[in-house]
C-alpha cells in the first residue's frame, strides 16, 4: 500500500509540474489542488469530520431542499445500493448532509469518509467526485486514480451539482463505490442515473419553494430539459429554474421586476390584445363549466344573457346554446 500511495503521489506531482498549456480537466483540478490549496497527494488523514453543532447548522442551512430530495434520494438508491454503491447528497460546501447506503456496506463507507458530517470539498480533499463537481459546476466522475489523494484510488464517484429555485448551486448529487470490479459500462450508466435524479430533486424544489404558482416549460436546451418557469394568477413570472435561465437568457437579476410570462417566452403582444385573450379565455371557461348553456355561464360571469351574446359575436366565438 506505501509503494501504491508513493507512485500515485510520484505521478501525480510529476504531471503537475510538468505546466502544460494543453490539459484535461482532471490535470486541471490536480493543479488546483496542489498549487493553489497547498495539498500532498500523499497526505493519509482521513476526510475532516465537523463536529456535531457543525453538522447540524448545515444542515439546517439546506433543508428544504434535503426535504425535496427524499424520494428521489430513494429511487437512486434503489437502483444502485444494492452492487455496493452509496448515495450521498452534500451542501455547497461538500459535506454530506443526507446519506443511503446498504447496511452491509456501512462500515467500509465510514471508513473511507463517505458519511454524512464529513468535508469532501476540493479545497480539503483534492480532487474528488463531490468536491470537484462543486468546483466546476457540472456532472462529472472521478474514477479511482483520477483522485488527487492516493488514499482515495480505490474509490468511484459520480457527481451532479443541484441548483435551488433561484438559479443558485446549492448541493451536489453523489454516487461513490469502492469496489473493484466496478466496470466502464456501469460507471456510465450510474452517470446517467445521477444526472436525471438531480434534475429531478431540483424539479421538486422548485414547486416546493412556489406551491401556489402554476408551472410552464421553458425551451430545451442541450438536451438537458427546459427546466421551469413559475407563474402567479396573474401569468407574471415569479420564479424560473436555472435550466430556464439559461434557455431564455436571462440573468439573475430579472425577477426583480414582475414580467409576464409571455414576454418571456417570446410571445408578447399588446395590452389591448392582451385584455381580449383574458376576457375570450373567462367566457370559455364559463361556458366549458355550464356544458355550453349561455344563460348559466352568463350567470355564472354575472353578466345578462344579451350582453355574454354580444361578447360571444365580438370574440368570434360561437357556441350552441
Amino acid at each position: 500500500m506505501a509503494q501504491t500511495t508513493k507512485h500515485h503521489a510520484d505521478q501525480v506531482q510529476a504531471t503537475v509540474a510538468r505546466g502544460s498549456a494543453a490539459t484535461s480537466a482532471m490535470v486541471a483540478s490536480w493543479r488546483r489542488s496542489s498549487n493553489f490549496h497547498r495539498l500532498d497527494p500523499a497526505e493519509r488523514n482521513l476526510p475532516r469530520r465537523l463536529s456535531a453543532a457543525e453538522f447540524e447548522n448545515a444542515r439546517q442551512q439546506i433543508e428544504p431542499l434535503v426535504r425535496a430530495a427524499q424520494s428521489n434520494l430513494d429511487r437512486l438508491f434503489l437502483a444502485v445500493g444494492g452492487v455496493g454503491c452509496c448515495v450521498l447528497l452534500a451542501d455547497r460546501n461538500g459535506v454530506p448532509v443526507d446519506r443511503r447506503g446498504a447496511a452491509c456496506d456501512d462500515e467500509t463507507f465510514k471508513a473511507w469518509g463517505l458519511w454524512t458530517g464529513t468535508v469532501w470539498s476540493e479545497d480539503c480533499e483534492g480532487t474528488n467526485g463531490i468536491g470537484t463537481c462543486l468546483a466546476e459546476q457540472r456532472a462529472l466522475t472521478v474514477h479511482r486514480d483520477q483522485h488527487f489523494f492516493a488514499r482515495n484510488t480505490l474509490l468511484s464517484c459520480t457527481s451532479a451539482p443541484i441548483y435551488d429555485h433561484e438559479g443558485r448551486l446549492a448541493a451536489a448529487l453523489d454516487v461513490s463505490s469502492c469496489r473493484a470490479d466496478l466496470t466502464e459500462g456501469f460507471v456510465n450508466l450510474i452517470s446517467v442515473a445521477v444526472g436525471d435524479a438531480a434534475r429531478r430533486i431540483e424539479t421538486e424544489n422548485f414547486r416546493l419553494a412556489f406551491p401556489d404558482a402554476r408551472f410552464l416549460f421553458a425551451p430545451d436546451i442541450n438536451r438537458g430539459g427546459g427546466g421551469l418557469i413559475a407563474v402567479d394568477a396573474d401569468d407574471l413570472v415569479i420564479g424560473a429554474t436555472r435550466s430556464a435561465r439559461l434557455a431564455l437568457g436571462v440573468n439573475r437579476d430579472f425577477l426583480k421586476k414582475p414580467l409576464p410570462a409571455s414576454d418571456l417566452l417570446g410571445g408578447s403582444s399588446s395590452p389591448a390584445r392582451d385584455l381580449d385573450q383574458a376576457e375570450r379565455a373567462a367566457v370559455q371557461r364559463a361556458l366549458a363549466r355550464s356544458d355550453g348553456n349561455v344563460s348559466a355561464a352568463a350567470e355564472a360571469l354575472g353578466i345578462s344573457r344579451a350582453t355574454l351574446h354580444r361578447k360571444l359575436r365580438r370574440l368570434e366565438l360561437n357556441r350552441a346554446h
